[in-house]
């Protein structure tokens, strides 16, 4: 037998060694944090089911961003909730959409930060579904894939032309990669990348950024375009499927309840991986903090150092600012 001479705690007795032969490496390069814009001015609303995060209008946003700078991130994507929502969700793709006017405030103000957009309908639709609805042939009405191509296609130009340095379609029609790079292209902005939500499952944990981002569906579900939780290998042909189309960055979300989605995609794909650790995932962890149950930086770090084991090099996380504020004084 090996031991005593293979005594595998020789590398855990301090901290110095546990970080010289640490296997995964979490920074704050890996974060990227997400931000709630809406109309006004001096506005900063908490949401109360996100401890911590808000709904901010330009102005406060363009100054919670700069904190993030601050914090070391590198990163934020910019979810709009709009004055008026109709049908079509015409405010996404407005030249002076809530989201146009939130990228032209954080460049205004010359952050040193990545500048990604949401590119989706359902927080501009009076229905809260994520694109177009017509009446299928079964008589329900549901999302109608194709026409809500052009929609996506239509705002993530608009965010481009505002100054975005990165565009993210959340919606999952299919096509919708190859429907944007076109655009995009096609206006110009051939070197703009493309953050797919490639394997994005139809979730429990959303729950809380119903209220953050006001879209709650008024009827059904988002199951006939979001996957089901019982599948992997579908997640694989998602994924194929918009590296082909020209993504750029493939992202699993939700992120803690799929890391082995994380893992086998990371396995199988050689291109950058991304991971939305999600609302419900956070705030579960702030409620049972809040009750003295859980040590919150610890489980946080934990965390998403666990969907960086699993092969993400981004995190999207509510917790981002905070974490890299955590990983500089360690």
């Amino acid at each position: 037998m090996s031991f005593p001479k293979t005594r595998l705690r020789r590398l855990r007795r301090n901290a110095i060694f546990r970080r010289m032969v640490a296997e995964t490496v979490l920074t704050p390069d890996n974060l990227i944090m997400p931000l709630f814009v809406v109309p006004g001015t001096g506005v900063n609303k908490p949401i109360k089911s996100m401890p911590g995060n808000a709904q901010r209008s330009v102005d406060t946003l363009v100054e919670e961003a700069r904190a993030v700078e601050q914090a070391g991130v590198p990163a934020i994507i910019l979810f709009g909730i709009p004055s008026h929502k109709d049908a079509n969700g015409s405010e996404a793709y407005a030249a002076d959409s809530i989201v146009a006017r939130a990228i032209e405030g954080i460049k205004k103000a010359r952050l040193d930060l990545c500048v990604v957009t949401d590119v989706c309908m359902c927080e501009y639709t009076d229905h809260g579904h994520c694109g177009a609805i017509k009446t299928n042939r079964d008589g329900v009405p549901d999302v109608d894939n194709d026409s809500t191509l052009e929609l996506l296609a239509k705002e993530a130009v608009a965010h481009a032309r505002a100054g975005a340095d990165m565009v993210a379609p959340s919606d999952m029609m299919d096509g919708r990669v190859g429907a944007i790079r076109n655009a995009l292209d096609e206006a110009g902005f051939s070197e703009m990348p493309i953050m797919a939500y490639s394997a994005k499952y139809a979730s429990a944990f959303y729950g809380p950024f119903r209220d953050a981002a006001e879209s709650p569906p008024q009827f059904g579900d988002r199951s006939s375009y979001q996957m089901n939780p019982t599948n992997a290998r579908e997640a694989m042909r998602e994924i194929a499927l918009d590296i082909e189309e020209g993504a750029d960055i493939v992202m699993v979300k939700p992120a803690l309840a799929y890391l082995y989605i994380i893992a086998r995609v990371s396995e199988r794909f050689d291109v950058p991986i991304a991971a939305y650790h999600v609302s419900g995932e956070f705030s579960m962890v702030k409620a049972a903090a809040a009750n003295g149950w859980i040590d919150e930086k610890r489980a946080a770090l934990e965390i998403l150092t666990s969907i960086r084991r699993a092969g993400a090099q981004l995190i999207l996380t509510y917790w981002a600012k905070d974490a890299a504020h955590w990983l500089n004084k360690t």
